[in-house]
């Protein structure tokens, strides 16, 4: 079972622990993206995980590739080409102070692409399943036409899709994100959303829950999933439940719903060390469930439980395998200290 993900890898720069973009002189150098970071997720937890995108040939568009190749990413359908890998610069917050992440991507290499660059046809030989985000399409209003394409492809040959709404307003409006992903969305089997996505992209949002005060009501995300559900024909809508305390507290939980069911996961109560990429290790964890046929409940603890772990790693990539997560799914909240047999 072959999982194809395609998006743009970004090279992230970070000031060193707590500090602010002013006060800091050198920055740490990582890459991440989210289908890159799914891509990851599903390497380490041993599937057969390709990356698509475009980057170019030069040194720092190697070390794109190198990042993923370390940790078992297939990176032999990356098309190279165009003059520049995008930015993105990451504060992190603490206590009342929010996270603040600035984007340098304009002109990036997969921003200029065009819908010739990629041939799914051979791209999705032998796949089972392809991934995209919406940020992917929302780059440009050509990757939206090679997003479009691509899941017309995926769905002609039978490849089961997902896609996570992800939206980012300083990458486009609402209501241009609602059109273009009302049509792509025609062909997507799972949904991945937060408590902000349905809401910003369609419009549907759920009644009597603020994520800024802690208060969820189960019902409305319900309510959410059904409204989803019917507007697209989805095999399963699932979404993330983030209650923030402050930028390190947060409760963390999701629901998967499917079949006319909602299945809702155990709480954590989560300390963050790096929150980047937490939505994107959620849908590595769901995609990788489906894979496997876990029935509902498993797979909405093994997806909340990998999600809830990556809060706990620096940098975009969730490094954590299968017998990790599951030990968390499983009940085993309270780490223990290992020194050896």
């Amino acid at each position: 079972m072959k999982v194809v993900t395609f998006g743009e890898v970004m090279l992230r720069l970070a000031p060193e622990n707590y500090l602010r973009f002013v006060q800091s002189e050198k920055y740490e150098a990582t890459f991440g993206g989210a289908e890159a970071n799914v891509a990851v997720s599903l390497a380490n937890y041993g599937a057969d995980a390709a990356f698509v995108t475009k980057l170019p040939a030069h040194e720092i568009g190697q070390a794109a590739v190198n990042s993923l190749r370390k940790f078992g990413v297939d990176t032999s359908k990356i098309v190279r080409g165009g003059n520049r890998v995008g930015i993105y610069y990451c504060e992190k917050g603490a206590s009342q102070r929010p996270s603040k992440v600035i984007y340098d991507r304009a002109g990036s290499a997969i921003a200029t692409a065009s819908v010739n660059d990629f041939d799914w046809d051979k791209i999705f030989d032998g796949v089972t399943w392809f991934h995209f985000t919406g940020i992917t399409p929302a780059l440009s209003d050509e990757t939206a036409k090679i997003t479009l394409e691509a899941c017309k492809k995926a769905k002609e040959k039978g490849i089961t899709i997902s896609c996570d709404l992800n939206f980012r307003k300083k990458l486009w409006s609402k209501e241009k994100a609602g059109k273009v992903m009302g049509e792509v969305c025609k062909y997507v089997d799972y949904c991945i959303a937060n408590e902000e996505d349905a809401k910003d992209v369609f419009g549907i949002e759920a009644d009597n829950t603020d994520i800024n005060t802690g208060k969820l009501d189960r019902n409305g995300y319900i309510s959410v999933a059904k409204k989803l559900t019917e507007k697209f024909n989805f095999k399963g809508v699932a979404i993330t439940l983030r209650e923030s305390l402050s930028a390190n507290d947060n409760n963390w939980s999701g629901m998967l719903y499917a079949n006319g069911e909602a299945h809702f996961s155990k709480k954590y109560a989560m300390h963050i060390v790096d929150r980047v990429g937490g939505g994107d290790s959620f849908g590595g964890g769901l995609i990788y469930s489906l894979l496997n046929g876990y029935d509902a409940q498993k797979t909405i603890e093994f997806a909340v439980a990998a999600s809830c772990l990556k809060h706990s790693i620096e940098g975009d990539y969730n490094m954590v395998s299968v017998a990790e997560v599951e030990a968390l799914a499983g009940g085993n909240a309270t780490p223990s200290v290992s020194c050896g047999e």
